[in-house]
């Protein structure tokens, strides 16, 4: 999952946008705004430059949704265009999810920021021969929330992406659950002390989504839906699925790209298998990637945490505070931009930009909640082999199509995207 901090701030200063000279025209659903078409530009240029089959952009200009389009296809082999309302994995968008979810514990006096995570949990032992680093037991709530806990996947690895290895070592079927993660875990070292370093860490979130079941007592999506994502209007947001026979409805396909290795299946069957399609434990991800979103659906939670007058916040003005400031890591002691508790941070003038970037095997995905008055998401069901590159078009992408527009549109499209397919989960399981 992407962790590189943004590359160009969000502003309404022209950026270099990414060339359509070579973009063919993709097929498109959703009301079309012609005001609004540098996103159009923006989604066929991307998605031709990079073989993306699929992409879908929603757009909130002071509270309303001015813009919700999807382009090309959900499934390659059928036919079926992406819809604005079609549901993707978001990836790390999850974890400014996973932060709300915390921050509303601890505006309810239920949780502190401060608190150690290992007191909150149930006591695990390490696996036989494990030795647990006495600093486990320092590590903070918040430390977790700005990636401070004390691991570096760099110089080691990351737990979330070895299921067979560590279903293998805790003598569990594959793949490993997140309580096997953390039991497997609690024998390995910290790489630095709690607090005095950053390293981009998902198995800090899959923690955190602990804190969150030990603290109600209820499965972490079902506290998520019910006290995060149905106030929001945003309750078709579900955790998703390893297989893409499991599909929920309105989910789309996902696409490695052209050339991709395949990875080793998850269950521990020593099949090859395509990385989206079983070759990524997204159960067990859960709350550091695990959710599935459309981009409607997203930008109603990130309506209900923006600070914004325009709609009605779910966190205060003082915890949404709390969850922009300035961390104490040392690392953002000067930046411009900084991880605060499950956004990346860009003060500018009297607001701030806030943004985050997804990427697993067939999934790309960035929001941007622009200091201007614009919030942003654009999701994608292929992520491409360069990804750094990608992700800068992308960026200086969505900074150019907002700045493009000189009329935003008056309706406030949010009502024509109500409501879930109730049902199973769908899509015959032919791949």
């Amino acid at each position: 999952m992407s962790s590189r901090a943004f590359s160009l701030p969000i502003a309404l200063a022209a950026a270099v946008f990414v060339s359509t000279a070579v973009a063919q025209t993709i097929p498109s659903t959703g009301v079309a705004v012609p005001t609004m078409s540098s996103y159009d530009q923006l989604a066929n240029s991307l998605m031709t430059k990079y073989q993306i089959p699929g992409a879908a952009i929603a757009v909130v200009h002071d509270g309303k949704l001015v813009f919700a389009r999807g382009y090309g296809h959900a499934e390659t082999g059928s036919g079926q265009l992406v819809q604005p309302d079609s549901m993707f994995r978001i990836a790390s968008l999850s974890k400014p999810v996973t932060s709300a979810a915390i921050l509303l514990l601890v505006q309810r006096g239920k949780l502190s920021l401060d608190q150690r995570v290992f007191d909150i949990l149930p006591h695990q032992d390490p696996l036989p021969g494990g030795t647990v680093d006495p600093r486990l037991s320092t590590i903070t709530v918040r430390e977790l929330l700005e990636h401070a806990g004390g691991w570096n996947r760099d110089t080691t690895f990351d737990p979330a992406f070895l299921p067979v290895v560590i279903s293998a070592a805790a003598g569990t079927p594959s793949p490993a659950s997140s309580a096997t993660i953390i039991h497997y875990m609690m024998g390995k070292p910290l790489q630095f002390s709690p607090g005095t370093d950053y390293n981009y860490s998902n198995y800090g979130y899959i923690l955190l989504g602990r804190v969150v079941e030990t603290i109600n007592g209820l499965p972490y999506e079902t506290f998520v839906r019910e006290q995060v994502l149905s106030p929001s209007g945003a309750a078709c947001m579900r955790i998703g699925h390893s297989l893409q026979s499991q599909a929920l409805p309105k989910e789309v396909k996902y696409y490695d790209y052209p050339g991709a290795p395949l990875f080793n299946s998850i269950y521990g069957t020593g099949a090859k298998v395509p990385g989206p399609d079983g070759g990524i434990c997204i159960e067990s991800l859960d709350s550091a990637g695990g959710w599935v979103a459309s981009p409607v659906d997203y930008l109603r939670f990130v309506l209900s945490i923006d600070g914004r007058t325009d709609h009605p916040d779910l966190l205060s003005a003082s915890t949404i505070a709390t969850m922009t400031a300035r961390p104490s890591v040392p690392n953002w002691a000067s930046t411009p931009t900084y991880d605060a508790l499950g956004w990346k941070v860009r003060p500018i003038g009297n607001d701030a930009t806030w943004w985050h970037l997804g990427a697993l095997s067939g999934t790309a995905t960035e929001v941007v909640r622009g200091f201007n008055g614009v919030t942003t998401v654009v999701f994608f069901n292929s992520r491409p082999s360069d990804s750094t590159t990608f992700e800068n078009d992308l960026d200086s992408g969505i900074s150019s199509a907002a700045a493009s527009v000189t009329t935003w549109p008056a309706t406030d499209q949010f009502s024509s995207f109500e409501g879930c397919v109730a049902g199973p989960r769908q899509r015959a399981a032919k791949h």
